[in-house]
């Protein structure tokens, strides 16, 4: 599955999300672009979303984008690194607790 941003918006929880944890908005757009959606979730509301799997400077990163289809338009709702206690070894299966 692609997606088409021809617009990406920042929601404020990313921002500062994005602030306390160094990530830069042109990682964060570079995954949008490149990485790869390891998950979806359809009935998410207002927009359904999307978890894409990236790597910049050498560590992966998550990002969760919802998704207006019919306007082409990608918000941003949160950035992270995940945390390999919480995600296997591809950073794409989450471990059993």
């Amino acid at each position: 599955m692609k997606i088409i941003c021809k617009e990406i918006i920042f929601s404020g929880h990313a921002v500062q999300r994005m602030f306390e944890r160094g990530l830069k908005v042109a990682e964060v757009q570079f995954i949008i672009k490149s990485g790869e959606i390891i998950a979806s979730y359809p009935d998410d509301r207002p927009l359904p979303s999307f978890l894409f799997l990236g790597w910049v400077r050498e560590r992966p990163l998550h990002v969760v984008v919802a998704v207006d289809a019919e306007k082409q338009q990608c918000q941003v709702v949160t950035a992270y690194i995940p945390d390999p206690a919480l995600w296997g070894r591809d950073f794409k299966t989450r471990r059993m607790p």
